[in-house]
């Protein structure tokens, strides 16, 4: 019942939405850093495949996997500079607040979504 009455998560709780969000943003820079090689390696010159066959046969998959490996990128980007704006909002204790009802986002989507800025509830409005 005090959790709907509640306008704002406490510092202790914000503390473990910091460090759940820490955790995804450090394996979300990892997974970034992993695709920039993937597209790197696509624009290759490396010695890997050195077979002219295997090239002529596998040059519309190589297009394919560096186009998904670029979008890729820019949404893991995308999802890197959300997880930055929670880590902000936790910063002003505006974190868990739905930007549309005013009234706190349940933990357990925040859980699921931590950069989550919407409620289901708000979110269903759309």
């Amino acid at each position: 019942m005090a959790e709907h009455e509640k306008t704002r998560y406490s510092d202790a709780e914000l503390e473990e939405f910091r460090a759940l969000i820490q955790e995804k943003l450090d394996q979300a820079f990892s997974d970034y850093e992993q695709l920039k090689n993937a597209l790197n390696n696509l624009d290759g010159n490396d010695t890997s495949d050195t077979s002219p066959t295997f090239k002529v046969l596998e040059e519309g998959a190589t297009t394919m996997t560096k186009e998904e490996a670029g979008r890729l990128a820019q949404r893991q980007m995308k999802f890197i500079q959300h997880l930055q704006a929670a880590l902000v909002r936790i910063e002003n204790k505006t974190y868990g607040i739905c930007r549309e009802t005013g009234k706190l986002i349940p933990k357990e989507r925040l859980r699921a979504v931590p950069h989550a800025t919407l409620s289901i509830e708000a979110k269903g409005n759309k």
